[in-house]
């Protein structure tokens, strides 16, 4: 199995919002794609979602059912 770093945009929804984070630094398995991040990264994607960081920009993102 063979990991790369990289950066990776990060997607997720939180309390009916979807955020993205763009710029990830993750380690990605070449065979199956998974994503792995540092215990580092995830503290500072969950300060993110929790409002503690302005964001960039905003995107409006249709919904369909």
């Amino acid at each position: 199995m063979e990991m790369i770093d990289t950066q990776v945009t990060y997607r997720v929804e939180h309390a009916g919002k979807l955020y993205v984070i763009e710029h990830v630094p993750a380690r990605v398995c070449q065979e199956t794609g998974e994503e792995y991040f540092a215990p580092e990264t995830v503290e500072h994607i969950q300060s993110i979602i929790a409002g503690q960081a302005r964001p960039v920009r905003v995107i409006e993102t249709p919904v369909y059912d």
